[in-house]
């Protein structure tokens, strides 16, 4: 099994968007796996046919954790709470959170077909296996989210940088003050008036 854990983890932790139940989803796909056993032909290789149980897996509690929150919606009762990691100080975490964050933000149908590709480097042709789609597909989906992903970057690295290159209130302020200062009380000249408003 651990030969097979890390891109488990990865697929699984892609259909469903976070940590919580990712470990959950990996046992029942070690589960069904042993169960059918018999029925795994060689046909594929064991790790495609492993990772295709691991995507039904992770859709089916997908599915009923929408059904749970729709129930939950219609009684009134509060949303469970997020389970969040605590931001890291070192710059490789933070970059791994904000990986992870682009790839969250994609719909599920390329977030996993990205996994697959790029994460776990399966052909197109055992993702399509994999996922019970055609090459064409997962090529289609594959470039969506680069390109989703792309988009999603450069939105959040230009609001970033936006707000790390913001200069308006104190900063604003104090430049100003002390330019004012530094020139002193002199009288002015032509033009200096509109250069201070």
């Amino acid at each position: 099994m651990r030969r097979y854990n890390q891109r488990l983890f990865r697929v699984v932790r892609s259909i469903i968007g976070g940590e919580s139940e990712t470990e959950d989803v990996m046992q029942e796909t070690y589960l069904r796996a042993y169960e059918h056993l018999g029925r795994f032909e060689g046909r594929s290789q064991f790790s495609t046919w492993l990772t295709r149980i691991a995507v039904h897996e992770a859709t089916a509690r997908l599915r009923k954790r929408r059904l749970r929150r729709i129930a939950s919606d219609r009684s009134g009762a509060a949303p469970p709470a997020v389970d969040r990691d605590a931001v890291e100080e070192a710059s490789q975490r933070e970059l791994g959170r904000v990986l992870a964050a682009a790839l969250d933000a994609l719909p599920a149908e390329l977030r996993v077909v990205f996994t697959l590709r790029v994460v776990e480097r399966l052909s197109t042709e055992q993702t399509a296996e994999c996922l019970n789609l055609t090459p064409a597909n997962v090529k289609v989906r594959l470039h969506r989210a680069r390109s989703a992903l792309q988009h999603w970057i450069d939105r959040k690295i230009g609001e970033e940088a936006r707000r790390l290159y913001a200069f308006a209130g104190e900063d604003c302020d104090r430049v100003v003050r002390r330019v004012l200062e530094r020139i002193g009380p002199r009288p002015p000249e032509a033009g200096t008036v509109e250069f201070l408003r």
